[in-house]
């Protein structure tokens, strides 16, 4: 009788200690862009319109446009100090730097082994995480060197988008959402259910799936709902503590508050 008792505290203070998100509206801003990218801790905003990548800060704007590279398919500006444009059409990326000048250019063609690279991400130092679609692997790829310095096992899914940090890197498909070290070690392996896309800040996952947000924290396995008003979700972000939410119009900037 007593183990049953402990039992049962010990699920009820498990429950108590889940941590939650809950969130608070702190302004709302017009916002007329084809795609919003980054927001810095400084209130920098990166994006793209009109296939030129902006930063446009409290005291200037600035843009990069490369026309021979065709259309911009991603951007990933977690590192402003080298920001990563990705042009799937012609198989190359260009790394930049804060003040959008090209430090290098990449092209993946030109490469020995040849790479059809469909996902590119930010990596430490100077690397960048790419999904190789020929072998099917994630690859922490050197752009100095030209060199891969880890590899991941190849996986036989649909990849859908990766996105990574310094240490990590989380790759979804549309059967799972899988996280990798830096040496390409398998580090989780979970379910997709039906997300379609998703980021992450600090290690905390966000998923969009039928215009709803959900979160996974980097201390948990489960995967929680987010309360938000009614809105149509474009295009979201977290940074510093903020969830950005873009409906094609207006910037909702909401105040995340983990309780």
């Amino acid at each position: 009788m007593q183990l049953v008792k402990y039992i049962i505290c010990f699920f009820y203070l498990s429950a108590a200690s889940q941590e939650s998100i809950s969130i608070s509206l702190i302004k709302k801003s017009e916002l007329k862009i084809d795609e919003l990218v980054q927001i810095d801790d400084f209130g920098t905003i990166y994006y793209i319109k009109n296939n030129t990548f902006y930063s446009q800060s409290k005291s200037k704007t600035i843009n990069y446009n490369n026309v021979q590279l065709g259309e911009i398919t991603s951007a990933n500006a977690f590192n402003p100090l080298k920001i990563n444009l990705f042009y799937k059409n012609f198989n190359a990326a260009v790394i930049l730097d804060n003040r959008l000048a090209e430090i290098t250019a990449i092209n993946f063609n030109r490469l020995q082994p040849l790479r059809n690279v469909t996902h590119i991400s930010t990596g430490n130092d100077n690397t960048l995480w790419l999904f190789n679609q020929d072998t099917q692997e994630l690859e922490l790829f050197d752009y100095k060197t030209g060199k891969t310095r880890a590899k991941a096992l190849p996986i036989s899914e649909e990849v859908i988008d990766i996105n990574g940090n310094y240490n990590f890197c989380w790759l979804l498909t549309n059967k799972h959402i899988y996280t990798y070290n830096y040496f390409g070690s398998l580090v989780s392996k979970t379910k997709n259910e039906g997300f379609k896309s998703f980021m992450q800040h600090r290690g905390d996952l966000f998923f969009l799936k039928d215009n709803m947000l959900y979160y996974k924290l980097k201390n948990s396995s489960e995967i929680n709902q987010l309360i938000l008003p009614e809105l149509l979700i474009k295009q979201f972000l977290v940074t510093n503590e903020t969830l950005y939410i873009y409906d094609g119009e207006f910037l909702y900037h909401y105040q995340l508050k983990t309780n």
